[in-house]
């Protein structure tokens, strides 16, 4: 499953996982949102080719490509570039739809998420 994180403006999602190893196949299709306390959000796909988007609040959005390194996940080849980080990985939490969880962006920000069913646009 999903877990979200934004770097600066711009967010980057990290996976759920249980004990063991996470099954990410229940994040497709999918939307993860994340909420700031000033009201910005951020929505997040991952998809089965290994490929992830994120469309924030102010109309930006974000490209990347998302891998699963043991308990984490991680996000590589940024476009547009996220201040010269060239990999994000994070670890990975169990969530099912309709599940909120807490979870902080690179720079130490609080975020809520919510798994959604379906992609959201």
């Amino acid at each position: 499953m999903l877990r979200a994180l934004v770097v600066a403006t711009l967010a980057v999602v990290c996976l759920a996982a249980g004990p063991g190893r996470a099954d990410i196949n229940s994040v497709f299709g999918n939307t993860v949102v994340s909420r700031y306390p000033d009201g910005g959000w951020v929505k997040h796909w991952f998809n089965p080719d290994g490929t992830y988007a994120a469309q924030f609040s102010d109309g930006r959005r974000l490209a990347a490509r998302w891998s699963v390194a043991g308990e984490r996940v991680c996000l590589t080849h940024m476009r547009p570039s996220i201040m010269m980080i060239p990999r994000f990985c994070t670890e990975m939490v169990e969530a099912e739809v309709g599940e909120t969880w807490q979870s902080r962006d690179p720079l130490g920000r609080r975020v809520q998420n919510i798994l959604v069913a379906g992609r959201n646009p």
